[in-house]
């Protein structure tokens, strides 16, 4: 009974994957014009947030080794402020955008 339940149970989800793995022909012209734009990684969208996490993260931990519950405050502020100079003054984001075609 289990094996039947297992073999039912394996060809109800194959019946389910397969519509969706199955892609239609494409002819090789040209003809459609329609653009598909790349949508950006989770850290090209949020690139600045993440680098100033990163940056507050390792003062703290810094901060904390060197100075204890006071020099994790004081490793905090200081990550969290040369992250962000460095994030929007130094290197700054500039965006790029992709074309994929069908």
């Amino acid at each position: 009974m289990k094996k039947f339940i297992a073999t039912l149970m394996m060809v109800a989800m194959l019946a389910v994957v397969l519509p969706l793995s199955a892609n239609a022909q494409t002819s090789g012209n040209r003809t459609n014009t329609n653009r598909i734009y790349k949508r950006p990684n989770i850290y090209q969208r949020h690139r600045n947030l993440i680098n100033i996490g990163i940056g507050t993260g390792a003062g703290a931990l810094l901060g904390g080794l060197i100075g204890g519950k006071k020099g994790a405050l004081i490793g905090t502020a200081a990550g969290a402020g040369g992250s962000a100079l460095y994030t929007y003054k130094i290197n700054p984001k500039t965006r790029k955008y992709y074309r994929v075609y069908r």
